[in-house]
């Protein structure tokens, strides 16, 4: 995947245990192909999770049909894998790489993996904001811009993050600045609390020749019921979507 296609994609970094257990246990349940990275695309074998014991904190994952393949997973003691769930893709790395059996037949385990990344589709999950009732990011501006908290218009909301409106110009465009304290007042949902990334930002001039500027933001710090509440949030804007959607038709 090129700079180009991975404009169209964002990432989401899954740490929770739990969850990657549970992630893991899907991709072995639907015989999910996964290709290991031994040494780059030079060297590259096609596996599928065999079995994932989370008392071990080991995954046993299908041997090569090359024995010297096997030997050089093994002996790299840490690989990177590629794999996709219902169109998302998934990327991970794994090490602690041995070789074990499985039902009688040779095979690999690896160390559950700590981390994970879910690639997704930008425009499969941003979700536009309603314009007649905005939904307010309210933000900690800098002393600089005045100190105090800034309100914000979402433009739209992801599982990733947001974008907003910055029609006064307040917050700046520094990439990789983490902005602390950050609440998002959802509708019917009630206040999230997160930290935001700034990710990206495009200037914008309006129909009335006045100027804005759309930031986009990561969440980062946000608690698993935030990101829950986030993703009820979108599920009521799709619903709402497909009932207009339905009524015009």
């Amino acid at each position: 995947m090129d700079d180009a296609e991975l404009e169209n994609w964002h990432d989401y970094e899954v740490g929770s245990r739990r969850e990657i257990v549970a992630l893991m246990r899907q991709l072995a349940e639907k015989n999910s192909l996964i290709r290991m990275l031994i040494k780059g695309e030079s060297d590259v074998c096609v596996t599928t999770i065999l079995a994932v014991d989370e008392d071990s904190g080991a995954i046993v994952l299908d041997r090569s049909i090359e024995r010297a393949q096997n030997e050089r997973i093994v002996a790299a003691g840490r690989v990177k894998c590629e794999t996709s769930l219902d169109k998302i893709r998934i990327l991970f790395s794994v090490d602690e790489l041995g070789e074990t059996t499985h039902r009688g037949d040779a095979a690999l385990k690896a160390a559950i993996p700590p981390t994970l990344i879910r690639l997704q589709r930008r425009e499969a999950y941003r979700m536009p904001t309603p314009v007649s009732n905005p939904v307010r990011a309210l933000v900690p501006l800098t002393l600089d811009a005045g100190g105090g908290i800034g309100v914000f218009p979402l433009h739209d909301i992801s599982v990733g993050g947001i974008a907003l409106l910055d029609n006064k110009l307040q917050l700046g465009t520094e990439v990789g600045r983490v902005i602390g304290g950050c609440r998002i007042e959802l509708p019917e949902i009630g206040p999230i609390a997160t930290a935001l990334e700034i990710r990206n930002s495009l200037d914008l001039t309006l129909l009335n020749n006045k100027t804005s500027r759309r930031i986009g933001l990561q969440f980062t710090d946000i608690s698993r019921g935030g990101m829950a509440a986030v993703q009820r949030y979108i599920t009521k804007l799709e619903r709402e979507r497909n009932a207009r959607l339905a009524g015009l038709a």
